[in-house]
């Protein structure tokens, strides 16, 4: 049986610890049998102005851009007068929430399919900023930046290689010395944005991992244990010794954790970071809908395991999240590197803004 933590940062939550317990408690059904909270938000502060009445938003899902979403809606409310209550949920929360229209908005680093479109006409997606994924691990001895290539990555989470002495990652690793320590996959237990970013780029890179368990927000994994949230798995990788997990990025650094230089398509291998991201996304052409995940890189600088993440609003939204939209898309994208993410490059913020300007 996998084991299973459960764990909210209040870093990464806008509402007090007791709702966010309450919310957790009494969440709607995910897509693996978890439960996402699509309800509309608690409030986070003491302002209770409603949201019909304009003085409030509701939004609800990704926890990969939760550090950020949290700065950005305590500036905007600063300056702007307008109170955003968030519940990070994970990404299928998100989509659930905004197809059921008990929030004003939606977070998600998995673009909706089709049949999740089909349910929500009128939505638009969003996209705010691009992050990375990062192979955190728990390995006594050895420090931050070991290499690993897709397929090796591939074969740990199939449950393949068992053994973090295994030939197949010492060879990457010339001059390190890995302890003969059982390996433990670590991967989200919500329906995941992050997890279709992980799972979607292990798909292109290894045939094995594309028949089964494959790309999605949850898919059925073959070995390891299960973790709530960026919070979670990055908790269940700092308690267990021969873990690996992937998280957002931000939070690797934020609680130090170790993580791996990983090998693009050009055979380099990269660090997470900025610039890394950055150059992962501005070679990017999006389609007109936004709905595209930009892992496996080609260019030579860029890291394999990127994701642009979105909001997701109807055409015919509240004015107050057209007018949030704007702001973060043009003033708000200064906050993104001072919390490891990247702006969007110059071609998708303008497309996103005439995206935007949509909105009636």
């Amino acid at each position: 049986m996998k084991n299973t933590i459960f764990q909210n940062k209040k870093s990464i939550v806008l509402v007090p610890a007791a709702a966010v317990a309450l919310g957790l408690l009494s969440a709607g059904c995910g897509d693996n049998g978890q439960k996402d909270n699509a309800s509309a938000p608690a409030s986070t502060g003491a302002q209770t102005a409603s949201s019909s009445a304009g003085g409030a938003l509701n939004g609800a899902g990704a926890t990969f851009p939760a550090p950020l979403y949290q700065k950005w809606f305590q500036e905007y409310q600063a300056k702007n007068g307008v109170q955003i209550n968030y519940q990070a949920i994970g990404s299928g929360g998100g989509i659930k929430g905004i197809t059921a229209k008990s929030v004003d908005f939606g977070a998600s680093d998995a673009p909706m399919n089709d049949e999740e479109l089909a349910k929500a006409p009128g939505i638009l997606h969003v996209p705010t900023v691009a992050g990375a994924v990062a192979m955190a691990y728990n390995v006594p001895g050895v420090p931050t930046g070991i290499h690993l290539t897709g397929d090796v990555i591939a074969d740990i989470f199939l449950g393949k290689i068992t053994k973090w002495n295994d030939a197949r990652i010492t060879v990457l690793n010339p001059g390190k010395n890995f302890p003969a320590l059982t390996i433990a996959p670590v991967h989200r237990a919500d329906g995941s944005g992050t997890t279709n970013i992980f799972t979607t780029y292990l798909s292109q890179v290894s045939p094995t991992f594309k028949a089964g368990p494959g790309a999605g927000k949850s898919v059925k994994w073959t070995a390891g244990v299960a973790g709530k949230g960026n919070a979670g798995v990055g908790a269940l990788v700092q308690q267990t010794q021969g873990a690996i997990g992937y998280l957002e990025l931000a939070y690797a650094i934020q609680n130090k954790i170790a993580f791996a230089d990983v090998q693009n398509a050009k055979g380099a291998f990269i660090t997470p970071s900025v610039e890394s991201t950055t150059a992962a996304a501005a070679g990017v052409t999006l389609p007109d809908d936004f709905r595209a995940v930009i892992t496996n890189t080609d260019d030579p600088k860029g890291y394999p395991i990127t994701g642009f993440t979105f909001l997701l609003v109807y055409k015919n939204s509240k004015p107050d999240v057209k007018k949030f939209l704007q702001w973060a898309l043009t003033d708000g994208q200064k906050d993104a590197p001072t919390l490891i993410y990247a702006p969007l490059p110059d071609s998708v913020q303008k497309k996103a803004l005439a995206e935007v300007d949509t909105i009636q």
